[in-house]
């Protein structure tokens, strides 16, 4: 199974992302990334993968607006990418917000 990509949202983007790295369990994670994401449209459609490697903990969030221009600010704002016909949200919950 190929990696996934990886990406660095900068500034802003990452203190946006910050406040998801709190949460304790998957259910939480995604009523916070959907609420987060629903700035920018109807959320259609979330799923949620954890994945571990070298000690690092992330949350791969797999993404569907209503429309591709909801999801093409969503991708700017956060530093988001497409993977397939999803919008792919990259938390890092190795670091407990500050």
């Amino acid at each position: 199974m190929p990696h996934p990509p990886t990406v660095r949202p900068a500034g802003a983007a990452a203190n946006r992302l910050k406040p998801l790295a709190g949460c304790r369990d998957l259910g939480s994670l995604k009523s916070a990334v959907h609420e987060l994401c629903a700035e920018f449209g109807k959320v259609t459609h979330i799923d949620i993968l954890t994945m571990a490697e070298a000690e690092k903990r992330r949350a791969l969030c797999f993404l569907q607006l209503e429309s591709e221009a909801q999801e093409s600010r969503l991708m700017a704002c956060l530093g988001a990418c497409r993977f397939g016909s999803y919008v792919l949200v990259i938390v890092d919950l190795s670091r407990a917000p500050s």
